[in-house]
Parts: C-alpha cells; structure tokens; sequence
C-alpha cells in the first residue's frame, strides 16, 4: 500500500523584505557600498520579494553564531509549530492522532531536534517516534518524503507527519562579502511545510523516490563550519552541472518508470535559481509555459532550502492528473527525483 499526502501545508515568516530592500539593507554596511556590478545580481534573480524569520535590522548587527541559532530555536519552533497545526486541521486530524513525525532541517542546530521540544506542548503522544533528518539541504524535501514515505510503507495503519523548517536567512553573516556571500544574499529565504501522509485514504500516493550522487562534488554546495558558525559553499557551476549532469539522470529515472518526458504536466522543481531553472525547462521544453510554478515560488518567496518543493506541490497537486514528477538538488552534491499519483 503507498503512502498518500492527507495535506499539505506551507508558511513563511512574518518579516517581508523586496529584492531591493535586501540589496540597500546589504550596500549600507559595505564600505564605500555596492559594487555597481554585484548590484545588478540582485536585478535578475527572478525574486521580487523574500520573508525572514527576524526584522532585517537584525542581520547587520553581527550576531554570533549563538546568537543566530538561539532565534533559530525560538523563532523557528514557533513557525513549525503552527504549519504543523495547519496541516494536521486539513486533515482533520489532532496531534495526539499522529503516530511518527519526520523532522527536516539542515539551518540550525537543536539537540533534542525541535519536533522533540514540540511533542508536549501541542499535545502529541508522549512516546511518539521522531526521525530528525540534517544536511539534505534543498534535495530535503523530496528526500524527506522518502523517508516519511517509507514509514507508512512499513506499517499503512501509521499516521506519519513530515516536517521541514529552513531558516537560511540566518546564515548570512555581514562579516562575510565575497561574491559569492553577496550572491547568496539574492536568493535565499526563510520557510516552512507540513505533510501528513497515511496508508488510507484517496490522496496522492508517493511513487519511486531516488537519489544519486556524484563524486568528488562536495564543494559544490553545502556548509563549511567554522569558528562563526555555519558558512556557505556554493558553486557558481550548478546550471551547467544540471544540463551536462542531472538532466541525464532525470531522464533515465523517467525511462525505468516507463514514463515518456513529453507526456508529463508541469513538474515541481526545487527552484535553485533562476539560471537553475532555466537549465531545468530544457528538459521539458514541450511545455509552452515552461516551470510557470516553479518560477512563481521563487519570485513570491525566494529559495527557502528544503520548504521549497512543497511550495510548488502545493499549488500543482491542485491541477491536472497523472504522474508528477519532482526535482531538486542538494549537499553531496546529490539529485533527487520522484513521481506523485494523482
């Protein structure tokens, strides 16, 4: 029996900043300002707009590591406990009904996990399992839907809640001005989602879910900690890499499903960039629209890490029929891809 999506739920942080907010906020605390050419970046990213998790004053403060992770646990237990809530209502469910929840996040650090410090105060059982999942990245939630997938798959009478929580925004630290910490600057955001997911039921049911990984690719994205915390690294080669190298690969996961591109609706696509993406609608360039969804996520609220795919699923288990097949990529430097039943 498949795992099928009950509801799905998404959210965002109340602070709103536009694109060119984020770069003035940024020019004011480079000394002599924004080069001319780093300006215009935030130009063409696709972005119009961006939620945060702390008022944008808060980023040019310096806050330390401690500092940032301790928002990360307050504020951010705050915003998964109440996409939990708005999940669990769409499915008509209490949390006490909840039999296992999978915990997402790769932004902060929270040991227990903050699924863990939510258990009693919303009113799970007590000896409710949590699987706490770090370092997916932006591949995390597909990967997370596996996981949470195949606890369903073990035991169909499970009741299991996927919960992802990225607060990339706090990353950022004004010390740091290369390039490449401006370019991030552009693009990253702050976001939440909520699955649940049962055996019963007449929902979408998660088809194959795979991943595969390159070698020798570790530079390409993930974090590189030091004595502040966590830094970025992230390759300015992603778009050539998802033409020369993912595209293959999302082919042949089409081929073993028997499953011909051209057949295919619109699919969710992680939204990395906008260069990302455009690299993406080369492999389904018989679509007239291209990733319209895509697109539109990441213009309303920019990459928000692992939340971001369900943006897109929200919109898109809306419409059509047939499979949908979804996308991203994340640390390792690792391809995830899967199919929903509709």
């Amino acid at each position: 029996m498949p795992a099928r999506i009950s509801a799905i739920a998404t959210l965002v942080p109340e602070h709103r900043i536009s694109q060119h907010e984020v770069r003035d906020h940024i020019a004011s605390a480079m000394p002599g300002g924004m080069p001319a050419g780093l300006a215009r970046i935030f130009e063409r990213t696709g972005i119009d707009q961006r939620h945060l998790i702390q008022p944008p004053a808060a980023y040019l403060s310096g806050q330390d590591f401690a500092a940032r992770n301790a928002v990360y646990l307050r504020n951010g237990q705050e915003l998964l406990e109440k996409v939990a809530t708005k999940a669990l209502a769409q499915a008509g469910l209490e949390p006490g009904q909840v039999d296992m929840i999978v915990g997402v996040s790769s932004t902060g650090i929270a040991t227990p996990s903050m699924p863990s410090q939510m258990l009693h105060g919303m009113g799970f059982r007590p000896e409710t399992p949590v699987v706490p999942l770090f370092g997916y990245g932006c591949a995390g939630g597909i990967l997370g839907l596996q996981v949470a997938g195949d606890m369903v798959k073990a035991d169909p009478a499970r009741t299991v809640l996927l919960l992802t929580l990225e607060l990339c925004s706090l990353a950022f630290r004004i010390a740091d001005q290369d390039k490449k910490d401006i370019i991030a600057s552009t693009l990253f955001a702050d976001g939440a989602s909520a699955i649940v997911l049962r055996g019963a039921g007449d929902g979408p049911a998660l088809g194959k879910i795979a991943q595969h990984s390159w070698p020798g690719t570790r530079s390409m994205m993930g974090w590189n900690i030091d004595r502040d915390g966590l830094g970025l690294m992230l390759s300015r080669d992603i778009p050539s890499f998802v033409r020369q190298q993912f595209a293959p690969v999302i082919g042949r996961f089409l081929a073993d499903q028997g499953i011909a591109s051209h057949t295919l609706a619109e699919p969710a696509c992680h939204p990395g960039g906008r260069k990302v993406i455009e690299a993406l609608e080369g492999c389904f360039d018989h679509l007239p629209d291209g990733l319209a969804t895509t697109r539109k996520v990441l213009r309303e609220n920019g990459n928000m890490s692992a939340p971001t795919i369900h943006f897109v699923l929200e919109e898109l288990l809306e419409r059509d029929s047939g499979p949908l097949l979804m996308t991203a990529l994340g640390p390792g430097f690792t391809g995830a891809i899967g199919i929903i039943e509709r």
